[in-house]
């Protein structure tokens, strides 16, 4: 990923540094469970312990022969350990390392991304709070239906990252996982309990059955669940850039002092940050094509699936973790405007309460499909003729026979619509 949707912290957990680092990590815990069972000599492993390293560059020297990037790497540690080098990559194969470490970096990862989505929570959390009964109007099919209020839809926001959470912590659970199985998963060099104990010592499960490599539904999972988060950040980036079209002006993401909008119109205010975010959340759905893909590898193994992970897993993790960040700030900083809010409600004259008259009429002992009738009626007159609707109730016949005046004004009320909101934000927040 280019450095513009990389943050530090992943550029610092999928830098070659921090892979090789994993690596010798898994080896150096195998050494050491192999010396506790005799198999390694406990003065060899003394030597191995003070003097195994790796040089990123020494190593990428070797692969222009091997172009074998594992073998590069313990020919590497090999030259700083000398003769007890045999030691290391005892019963191993490649991708025994390489997957068990990419276990831990993906482990490290995921406690980023969840702590992004809590610090997002949270935000979600205030600013719903703030705008619990902020007034606006709801829309469906981008048409006005009733009356809600901002804090309603930013509390729907942050109950959907809670799920979003969940689905994280199971996701890095899933791809958490180590194994030491061997060429075939057979344990023809190492027995299972070296596995078990490597992996316990390392914070990872141990795989319950593996080929060669750990199954690549695990990864498809993990990817998925990336891009189903960042939907989420996507729907509430597309819903601010409808907010902030001129015509609706409701809210508005921040503008910082000294940011420009346009390079020829001095005066626009885009909504760029949200752009960008739902055009990233269009990478991260492409990765959890990629991944699935991957399921399907030949036999015991192929490798056909790495090359595309080492795009998709440090791509995905670091776009999934800036578009977090970004969205948090967005909604920290989000310019609202209630005023605007309760001027748009009144664009349709009092159509928003059409159904509370609905149910006024239905209690009357109209029937449903006749009072209906009525109120579309009345409610098309609006639309065609810019009318008032409440006005244009007192004028129809068939309703002012059932209902009062003082009956048909009163429906103009948002706090029928919304005498439950403190309900919800019980059960949510």
């Amino acid at each position: 990923m280019i450095d513009r949707y990389t943050p530090e912290d992943f550029a610092a957990i999928w830098s070659e540094e921090n892979m090789f680092r994993t690596w010798l990590q898994v080896e150096l815990e195998t050494c050491r469970v192999l010396t506790e069972r005799g198999w390694i000599p406990k003065e060899s492993m003394e030597n191995i312990e003070a003097k195994a390293a790796f040089s990123v560059e020494r190593i990428k020297e070797i692969e222009k022969v091997t172009h074998h990037d594992l073998i590069a790497f313990t020919t590497s540690v090999a030259e700083f350990l000398g003769p007890d080098s045999r030691y290391i990559h005892w019963g191993l194969t490649s991708t025994d390392v390489i997957d068990t470490a990419r276990g831990l970096q993906l482990k490290q990862a995921s406690e980023k991304i969840i702590a992004a989505i809590d610090e997002l929570r949270r935000v979600l959390r205030e600013r719903a709070q703030e705008h619990r009964m902020t007034l606006m109007m709801g829309r469906t099919h981008g048409v006005h239906a009733e009356v809600t209020t901002f804090g309603l839809k930013l509390a729907v926001w942050y109950d959907e990252m809670r799920r979003n959470r969940e689905r994280m912590v199971r996701a890095s659970e899933t791809v958490s996982v180590g194994k030491l199985s061997g060429a075939v998963g057979t344990f023809a060099h190492l027995a299972p309990d070296v596995e078990a104990e490597v992996c316990r010592r390392l914070g990872l499960k141990a795989a319950p059955v593996s080929t060669q490599t750990l199954q690549r539904d695990r990864h498809a999972e993990y990817l998925s669940t990336i891009a189903i988060i960042g939907s989420s950040l996507d729907k509430y980036a597309t819903e601010i850039r409808h907010l902030q079209r001129t015509e609706v002006r409701e809210a508005e993401e921040p503008f910082a002092t000294g940011q420009k909008g346009s390079s020829a119109m001095p005066h626009k205010r885009n909504p760029v940050k949200c752009e960008q975010i739902s055009g990233l959340s269009r990478l991260l759905r492409g990765y959890a094509v990629t991944a699935m893909e991957n399921v399907a590898l030949w036999h015991e193994r192929d490798i056909s699936h790495s090359s595309a992970e080492r795009v998709i897993l440090p791509d995905a993790t670091s776009v999934l973790c800036y578009m977090l960040r970004a969205m948090t700030r967005i909604i920290s900083g989000l310019v609202v405007h209630p005023e605007r809010m309760l001027k748009n409600i009144a664009l349709t004259r009092g159509l928003a309460y059409s159904g509370q008259l609905l149910l006024d009429l239905t209690r009357k002992g109209v029937l449903r499909e006749e009072a209906y009738r009525w109120i579309q009626r009345c409610a098309m007159k609006v639309w065609d003729e810019d009318k008032d609707f409440v006005l244009t109730l007192l004028e129809d016949p068939d309703i002012t026979k059932v209902l009062s005046d003082e009956e048909i004004r009163s429906v103009v009320n948002p706090e029928l619509q919304l005498r439950h909101i403190d309900a919800i934000f019980a059960r949510v927040l």
